[in-house]
């Protein structure tokens, strides 16, 4: 036997004996339990190496694995390949931990003693980087694992998926950031069942990890100015990105908080209708996740709040919306009644912002709570045979998702106008764009009984909890379950009970109710159709 052994001895070292010398000569690996460890130990022909038995993917066995002559391990089960010299993975993933030996007389010795800290925790980053960057889901959930079983903060790996992520994003924010401010809410419920608390850092990284997959960095202008909040908006309303950051680096520079950007960043989200709610939603997300992860992540988390309102499409600009800019400017000179819900979910965009405007006088409240009932309940009257639907123009590429969004940013223009009440305006015009737009694509009736929830606590907590093991392939599904869900369980606390009935209702309906995502032959006709008229 070649008793080349490997024996950095250090003070900490914790040496175990395992087998004689003997015992293992009769086989090339044998499977020892060393104080509660499972140790592969290995006679090569470079000497004697120990290692993990549990395959660092998903535990198979390595001492049933396949050895080369040059001391490459192989396990069986899904072909990955150690240097059992190093631990390296020459399969690209996780590394194997590798225990120094010694012999003592004829009995073998392993030191299973822990790794400085420092190495460990080295070692988790910079495997959670290469599981980041290949969107390996399962490998993302065993490095957060490990990083909390170092006994390190689990939230370091939304920070570093951050960082990993802020400047991969070419137009800024995505779902992946507001949905990571949710699966927070979601974390701090769950305390103490780390099974829970894993699935919501698990997605919150993994998300971020898919939407940045394969990108380059798209870096943003070094130059730094100081803030002011006037020049601020200018930019961003000239999709000026150079000066805009320039600003709010120098804002952050000389010490400012995100609430002193919040007024700033509120009335640009909501100085146009932009991307459908997006941007409004995202201040609120942002304020969140600073507030949660600290001020490390303030700079890449506005900088890139920042580049994606000077990107939103801005939708009051397209003639469907066009009614939207002369009624902002009539705002506040009429004092009709409201309109009564189902008289209001039957106007198309037009006539729900001229209804909005004719009562402008009544207390902004009052509006926003008859228009959130409308989207409700176009959410709940959503016309599922519109999934189906295949010789169709563009503009009616509508879905379940848009249907959301109607309740989201609802919530986020309540959070957001009850702090900057001058905004309300906005605020309740784009709510009445979205259930003009959205009730064209809804039935005329709609089963409240079927979807309704009799105990609303305890449905709405199932709701919930079901989103932690949601079964969407798809993180914009899961997302967009997880959103609406949190969205209306504080709104029905602003409600009366009869109409918290309607949001509750429309996320039972949109939770049940099956969602057709790819619409191959749609697209197909629609191309056809686009290309013929070139």
């Amino acid at each position: 036997m070649n008793t080349t052994l490997r024996k950095p001895i250090t003070e900490d070292s914790h040496w175990m004996p395992a087998i004689s010398v003997a015992e293992l000569q009769k086989s090339e690996a044998l499977l020892v339990r060393i104080d509660g460890k499972q140790i592969a130990l290995f006679n090569t022909s470079r000497g004697i190496r120990a290692c993990d038995n549990r395959c660092p993917h998903e535990g198979y066995p390595l001492s049933q694995g396949s050895l080369s002559a040059d001391c490459i391990l192989t396990c069986n089960w899904h072909n990955w390949k150690f240097n059992l010299d190093s631990g390296e993975n020459l399969y690209g993933g996780d590394r194997l931990r590798t225990y120094p030996v010694e012999l003592r007389g004829d009995q073998i010795w392993v030191d299973i003693s822990e790794l400085p800290y420092a190495q460990r925790r080295a070692t988790i980053e910079g495997s959670l980087r290469d599981a980041f960057d290949d969107h390996a889901y399962d490998r993302i959930g065993r490095e957060i694992a490990r990083l909390a079983r170092l006994g390190d903060d689990p939230l370091d790996a939304l920070r570093l998926a951050i960082e990993w992520s802020w400047q991969r994003m070419e137009f800024g924010w995505t779902h992946a950031y507001a949905g990571m401010a949710d699966w927070l809410i979601l974390y701090d419920e769950y305390r103490g069942n780390k099974e829970s608390q894993l699935v919501c850092l698990l997605e919150s990284v993994a998300h971020t990890a898919f939407d940045v997959l394969r990108e380059p960095e798209y870096p943003f202008p070094k130059k730094i100015t100081a803030f002011d909040e006037t020049s601020f908006l200018d930019a961003i309303e000239g999709e000026d990105e150079s000066t805009a950051v320039a600003a709010l680096r120098g804002g952050l520079r000389d010490g400012l908080q995100f609430s002193d950007f919040e007024p700033a960043l509120t009335r640009a989200a909501l100085a146009h209708y932009n991307d459908f709610g997006h941007s409004l939603i995202y201040v609120t997300k942002a304020a969140q996740l600073i507030d949660r992860l600290g001020q490390q992540v303030a700079e890449p988390l506005l900088l890139s709040l920042t580049r994606s309102i000077i990107y939103a499409r801005r939708e009051d600009k397209i003639p469907e919306f066009h009614g939207y800019t002369t009624a902002l400017a009539a705002w506040g000179k009429a004092n009709d009644p409201l309109p009564g819900v189902e008289q209001w979910r039957k106007y198309g965009i037009d006539k729900s912002l001229k209804a909005c405007v004719a009562s402008s006088m009544q207390k902004p409240e009052a509006i926003y709570d008859r228009l959130l009932i409308v989207n409700a309940i176009n959410l709940l009257s959503f016309d599922i045979a519109q999934q189906e639907k295949v010789k169709i123009s563009v503009s009616g590429n509508v879905g379940w998702l848009d249907f959301t969004h109607g309740l989201t940013f609802a919530n986020a223009v309540r959070k957001q106008c009850s702090r900057f009440p001058q905004l309300w305006p906005q605020g309740l015009l784009q709510m009445a764009c979205f259930s003009g737009r959205n009730t064209g694509f809804t039935t005329p009736q709609y089963d409240l009984e079927r979807w309704r929830l009799n105990d609303f606590e305890r449905d709405i907590k199932s709701l919930t909890a079901r989103i932690l093991d949601h079964g969407q392939a798809e993180y914009i599904v899961s997302v967009h379950w997880l959103k609406l869900a949190l969205a209306v369980r504080e709104e029905m606390h602003e409600l009366p009970a009869e109409a918290a009935t309607y949001l509750a209702a429309a996320l039972n309906r949109f939770i049940n109710s099956p969602l057709k995502r790819r619409q191959a032959r749609r697209t197909a006709h629609q191309s056809l159709q686009f290309v013929a008229k070139e």
